[in-house]
């Protein structure tokens, strides 16, 4: 079944939709002030303690999954200022990392915006460069202040066609000689678990719901119960569910209720916004959040 649900089934469930509007009221209120009214729970990816929902950066560089406009939109729209304004309100609502590729404009907005106070201080690095590049870009992460980083999902399927498992080993490896957490990242649901049966020394795993790899992108509903299935069997180690949304197209009630039933305490998912039309999205996730997962 392909995903396109509409509003109705977040108007349906009323109990679900009161709590989380009041959820969001009070992160509002509190965020205003520049406080949480409950603690944000968290998670350990390796050593580093993050925020069980965690920001995600597509929307910042016009990244939508969709066709048409919207993409060129985003990338008009997310100017360095309010990347920066989105940042600062995450961390206002308790969010304490972002997870994106270590691009030059990135890098160089991040900087800025910790040398002028930023409070959203973990930057979990996601490398995307070619194969024969990424070595150096799990440098460049690490001299940019990247405190984990998991290598993107599409560098990683590319090797496991190729059944060159040691080079995302490699990969891994050569981010934990360097001080930070080490993960990777699929759109495919064999994937981790092959990893964790070939011992790759992983201390986190970032799981898409759906299968983007292919083209068109798959964004059936089968594809996210599968993908909860490889979350449920990793019992060792955090995993973080990301484009739990379905890059807009499931109703956020919806999609909130249905991962945080199948994920576990130790696991976190990785959210971005696109807030030029509704400025409370990103306190909406987070109520969302916290009404869903009894925090």
């Amino acid at each position: 079944m392909t995903v396109e649900l509409s509003r109705r089934v977040f108007l349906k469930d009323t109990a679900l939709l009161a709590g989380a509007v009041a959820a969001m009221q009070s992160l509002d209120g509190a965020a205003a002030q520049g406080t949480t009214p409950w603690p944000m729970p968290k998670i350990r990816l390796g050593n580093v303690e993050v925020s069980r929902l965690i920001l995600g950066t597509n929307p910042f560089f016009g990244y939508a999954h969709k066709d048409g406009p919207l993409g060129h939109e985003m990338q008009e729209y997310y100017t360095d200022e309010r990347i920066m304004a989105v940042l600062d309100q995450a961390a206002a609502l308790g969010v304490n990392a972002v997870a994106g590729p270590p691009m030059p404009r990135w890098l160089t907005l991040y900087k800025k915006y910790l040398d002028r106070g930023g409070k959203l201080n973990v930057w979990i690095a996601q490398p995307h460069g070619s194969p024969k590049q990424m070595k150096k870009e799990i440098e460049t992460c690490a001299k940019g202040g990247a405190k984990a980083l998991f290598i993107q999902g599409h560098r990683v399927e590319e090797q496991y066609d190729k059944k060159a498992y040691d080079v995302v080993r490699g990969w891994v490896d050569h981010t934990k000689d360097l001080g930070m957490a080490a993960g990777m990242a699929s759109h495919r649901p064999e994937t981790h678990l092959l990893a964790e049966k070939l011992g790759f020394h992983t201390d986190f795993y970032f799981q898409c719901f759906f299968r983007v790899d292919q083209h068109p992108e798959n964004y059936a509903l089968e594809c996210r119960d599968k993908a909860v299935e490889t979350i449920k069997a990793i019992t060792n180690k955090p995993v973080v569910a990301y484009k739990i949304l379905g890059a807009a197209r499931l109703d956020p009630a919806e999609a909130f209720a249905y991962t945080f039933k199948h994920i576990a305490a130790k696991d976190g998912v990785c959210v971005g916004i696109y807030n030029k039309d509704k400025p409370d999205m990103l306190a909406e996730d987070v109520g969302l959040m916290r009404h869903v997962s009894g925090t």
